[in-house]
């Protein structure tokens, strides 16, 4: 681990506090100088760290930037967990899959700051502009069968929702199977992708990757995306990107050990959007009419079509209907 390494650890671990510049040369085994050097390196990086002559040096609690130390320190497995940050990278899903395939362990997380490549599902590209968002792959080696993945999805969802209005008091809505929704504008999308094996039937990975707009982008969202896209906060509130980011994963994994008994459906069922609405289902057969009626234990859409009769979607897309 390099001087700059070990310094932002000893800064996350007292975000807001002091350290003369004497106490962490002794606690990180290395000069002053050296010291200083690292100090002037994090501050290109965009941390805001104080200097005051006979106090020393402080990190500053309004930061609000992504880093390995500052996600550990929310996560319940502590150190349990690999983390590899990014500061920009094509798609975190395809930085972690190269990773799953060398055998990486289950809880291997890849997270970062921009993305150039971020995908979203049917081929759709995910907007990731830097320093605004969250965008976080996560990889599982699940033991069910590939007809269950759906559920991996439906999970997360209910981890983002939650997550997302403890840390920032807003209502989410979910939009099946995998987006969130704020105020009736798209906050966050989740794509799960898998390896199986035909032998067995079964996973070899999954990852999970979920992209989140926590603030609007510096100039605004792209002309294409203003009338959809919007961002869970107006303003940059301390740290609260890491706590996403590890509150994410820790709710998730509750809900993981125990994915196949269905209770968490209770509560993405709460948040689904359009319930009692006219909809169209979207699928490559064409698009029909029907109204939401709600999910089942499957994950599935429970629908009514016009006849009166019932259906249930497993995949395709959805869209409210206007009249």
């Amino acid at each position: 681990m390099t001087v700059k390494e070990k310094l932002k650890e000893l800064f996350e671990k007292n975000r807001g506090r002091y350290l003369s510049g004497e106490e962490i040369a002794a606690d990180l085994g290395c000069t002053r100088g050296a010291v200083w050097k690292a100090v002037r390196s994090l501050e290109d990086e965009g941390y805001r760290i104080a200097a005051v002559t006979n106090k020393g040096y402080c990190m500053l609690s309004e930061n609000d930037i992504i880093s390995e130390e500052g996600i550990k320190k929310y996560l319940s497995s502590g150190d349990k967990n690999k983390i590899v940050v990014l500061k920009q990278t094509d798609s975190t899903n395809l930085r972690l899959k190269e990773i799953a395939a060398e055998g990486a362990p289950e809880g291997t997380l890849v997270v970062a700051g921009e993305q150039t490549a971020g995908r979203g599902r049917l081929g759709r590209t995910f907007a990731s502009p830097p320093d605004s968002g969250v965008y976080m792959s996560l990889l599982l080696r699940p033991e069910m069968g590939a007809s269950d993945a759906i559920r991996i999805t439906t999970a997360a969802a209910v981890a983002v929702a939650e997550v997302a209005e403890q840390l920032t008091g807003r209502k989410t809505g979910i939009k099946w199977v995998n987006d969130i929704y704020c105020e009736g504008r798209k906050v966050c999308g989740i794509l799960t992708e898998a390896s199986f094996n035909v032998e067995y039937g079964g996973f070899d990975y999954a990852v999970l990757g979920i992209g989140i707009n926590v603030y609007e982008p510096e100039g605004g969202f792209p002309d294409e995306l203003k009338s959809v896209a919007g961002a869970l906060l107006p303003e940059r509130v301390p740290d609260l990107r890491n706590r996403m980011i590890a509150g994410i994963v820790n709710r998730f994994t509750e809900l993981y050990r125990n994915i196949g008994d269905s209770t968490y459906l209770d509560a993405y069922e709460k948040r689904l959007m359009w319930k009692g609405k006219s909809i169209n289902i979207i699928s490559p057969k064409g698009t029909s009419a029907a109204v939401l009626k709600g999910i089942d234990h499957e994950c599935g859409l429970v629908v009514e079509y016009p006849d009166g009769t019932e259906g249930v979607i497993s995949s395709g897309e959805i869209s409210i209907r206007k009249n």
